[in-house]
C-alpha cells in the first residue's frame, strides 16, 4: 500500500489545516494540548463550526447530509484536526446512534433525529452498560413495558445504567431496554431513543480517580417513553446493539490522537533527562516508543481499509474489533510512555488555574502536566465498546472458525 498522499489528497489536507487553523478556538485548542478540561461549549462551538462549513458528516451518505469524503479523506481530516488540538466531535450521536437510524429506523426518526444530530442542536448519550451488564450485554435488566392508555401506547421504562460517558450534557440518550424474559437473552432486548428532560429520569455523578466527571449513572423512574421512539422492531434491539458496536469499535482506534500525542512525546522526550542525558537517548525508552509507532502504522492503515469499505456500504466485520483492541493497547502504551518521560512532573489531574509549582514549568507547553490523572483514565480504553477479551472471541469465532 502506497501511503503517500496524492497531489490532489495533499491540497485537501492543506485546505483542512488553514481552515482549523483560521476557525479553531485557541484557548479551546490549548486545553485539548495540555491536556484540561473541555466543557459543553468547548465541543459543541467546533462542532457548530464545522456545521457551517459542511464537515460535520463524516461518513455518513450524502443523502443524509454527510461528506461524501473517500476513506482516506476521512483519514486526513480526523489526523489534521486531532494534532492541531481540535475537540474531538462527540461520537454518541454522529458515529453510533446516527448509523442505526440511517439503517433501521423510520422516515419520522430520520426527519427528527438526523438533522439535529448534523448541527449539534441534540447531544446524545450511551445507554447499554448496567451494574450487572457490561461486556455481556445480553444480561441488561432496565425494563420497558408496553402499555396503552388514554394518551396513546408508550413504554414505561424501569432500572439503572452505569459509565454513561458525558450524560451529564445529553439531551437524548440510546438504551438498550428489556422487553421480554422469554426465549433466548438477546431475543427479548429493544432499542429505545429517550429524551434527557423526560420526568422520572436522574443523572447521577461518577467521580474517577482523576477527580474528574466524565462518567455517570443514569437512573428511570416510571418514565414514560412513546412508541414512536423504538427503532426498528421489539426484541430485536439486539441486531441493532452489535451494529451500533461495530461502528463504536472503529472509533476507538484513535489513530489522529495517537499521533499527536508521539509528536509530543518525542518533544518531550528530547527535553526530559535520563542519567543525565536527553530521555529519548536511553535506548529501552526510545525502543518501546518505536515498537508503538511501528504498531500504530499497522493500526493506521488497517483503519484505512476498514473506512473504505464502510465507504462502499460493507458494514465493518470482525476487522472492527482488531482496530478495538490494537487501538486500545496503543492508547494505553502512549500515556505510560508519557508518564515515563513526564517524570516527578507527572502530577494528577489538576484543574485549570491550579498548576503545580515550578518543577514543572517546564513542561508549560506539552499536554504531559497531568500525565498521571491520563494514565489512569486510559485504563478503561480496553473494557469499553467490549472488553478486549470479548473482542478476541469475536476474531476466534469468525476469522479463525474456532
Amino acid at each position: 500500500m502506497d501511503l503517500r498522499y496524492s497531489s490532489e489528497q495533499q491540497v485537501f489536507e492543506n485546505e483542512v489545516r488553514e481552515f482549523t487553523l483560521a476557525n479553531l478556538d485557541p484557548k479551546a485548542a490549548r486545553k485539548v494540548l495540555e491536556g484540561s478540561r473541555l466543557e459543553r461549549e468547548d465541543f459543541l462551538t467546533w462542532h457548530r463550526t464545522l456545521h457551517k462549513k459542511g464537515w460535520v458528516g463524516v461518513g455518513w451518505p450524502k443523502t443524509f447530509g454527510g461528506t461524501g469524503w473517500n476513506a482516506t479523506q476521512q483519514h486526513i481530516f480526523d489526523e489534521v484536526t486531532a494534532d492541531a488540538g481540535a475537540p474531538q466531535l462527540i461520537p454518541f450521536g454522529l458515529r453510533m446512534v446516527a448509523p442505526v437510524i440511517m439503517n433501521f429506523g423510520n422516515k419520522a426518526q430520520q426527519d427528527y433525529h438526523l438533522p439535529k444530530i448534523l448541527s449539534g442542536e441534540n447531544w446524545w448519550c450511551q445507554g447499554y452498560s448496567e451494574p450487572g451488564a457490561g461486556s455481556d450485554l445480553a444480561s441488561v435488566n432496565c425494563k420497558a413495558e408496553r402499555v396503552s392508555d388514554p394518551a396513546g401506547d408508550h413504554y414505561v421504562v424501569n432500572g439503572q445504567k452505569t459509565w454513561t460517558t458525558l450524560g451529564q450534557h445529553a439531551d437524548w440518550i440510546f438504551c438498550l431496554v428489556r422487553t421480554s424474559s422469554e426465549g433466548r437473552r438477546q431475543e427479548g432486548i429493544s432499542f429505545l431513543l429517550i429524551d434527557m428532560k423526560t420526568p422520572g429520569i436522574t443523572v447521577r455523578p461518577i467521580i474517577m480517580l482523576d477527580q474528574e466527571h466524565e462518567v455517570n449513572e443514569v437512573w428511570f423512574d416510571n418514565v414514560k417513553v412513546s412508541v414512536e421512539n423504538l427503532v426498528g422492531e421489539e426484541n430485536k434491539g439486539w441486531t441493532y446493539a452489535k451494529f451500533l458496536l461495530s461502528h463504536e469499535r472503529t472509533g476507538i482506534a484513535g489513530v489522529g490522537r495517537c499521533k499527536r500525542i508521539v509528536k509530543r512525546l518525542h518533544n518531550v522526550a528530547k527535553q526530559a533527562k535520563s542519567n543525565g542525558k536527553p530521555l529519548i537517548e536511553d535506548v529501552r525508552f526510545r525502543d518501546r516508543l518505536a515498537q508503538v509507532e511501528i504498531e500504530l502504522r499497522a493500526l493506521e492503515i488497517t483503519l484505512l481499509r476498514v473506512l473504505d469499505a464502510e465507504r462502499e456500504k460493507r458494514q465493518p466485520g470482525p476487522e472492527a474489533s482488531l482496530l478495538k483492541i490494537k487501538g486500545s493497547e496503543i492508547q494505553q502504551a502512549l500515556t505510560e510512555l508519557t508518564m515515563i518521560a513526564a517524570g516527578p512532573a507527572a502530577l494528577p489531574y489538576v484543574r485549570e488555574g491550579e498548576h503545580g509549582a515550578a518543577d514543572v514549568e517546564w513542561l508549560s507547553s506539552e499536554a504531559f502536566r497531568y500525565a498521571s490523572g491520563h494514565y489512569f483514565n486510559f485504563r478503561k480504553t480496553s473494557i469499553y465498546g467490549g472488553s478486549n477479551e470479548i473482542q478476541r472471541n469475536i476474531i476466534t469465532q469468525l476469522v479463525l472458525g474456532l
